[in-house]
């Protein structure tokens, strides 16, 4: 089947080990048909964004730990739902994006253009 690819077309790079992100819990924004969600975005968080997605009634700042959630805080690496990202892109907050790190099937929803408007350098 091969490696996942991001929206660049070369092998997914992984988003963030700490905090530990990625529907699977692997660092990476890979995706399956168990992932209704579809987190494959991957964000830099900045203020603006998580106080809109605590607005929204999905609180990313908050720590978890039942879930092994830490709480993400300004600056934090996260494999996002992309129907958040479009949200906050409408709404005029979308986060900047980790292009390398964002998953292919993300173009099904937004244009490369729109995510190439948010990037930001891999680590």
């Amino acid at each position: 089947m091969g490696r996942p690819k991001n929206v660049l077309g070369t092998d997914l790079k992984s988003c963030s080990q700490d905090p530990m992100t990625g529907f699977y819990r692997n660092g990476c924004c890979d995706t399956g048909s168990d992932d209704m969600g579809v987190h494959i975005v991957c964000i830099v968080a900045t203020a603006d964004f998580l106080a809109f997605s605590r607005s929204r009634g999905n609180d990313l700042s908050t720590p978890m730990p039942q879930f092994a959630f830490p709480g993400l805080v300004p600056g934090d690496r996260w494999c996002l739902c992309m129907s958040r990202w479009v949200e906050a892109l409408e709404a005029g907050v979308a986060p900047q994006v980790v292009l390398e790190a964002t998953h292919a099937a993300a173009l099904e929803f937004v244009s490369l253009k729109d995510l190439k408007a948010h990037a930001v350098e891999a680590k």
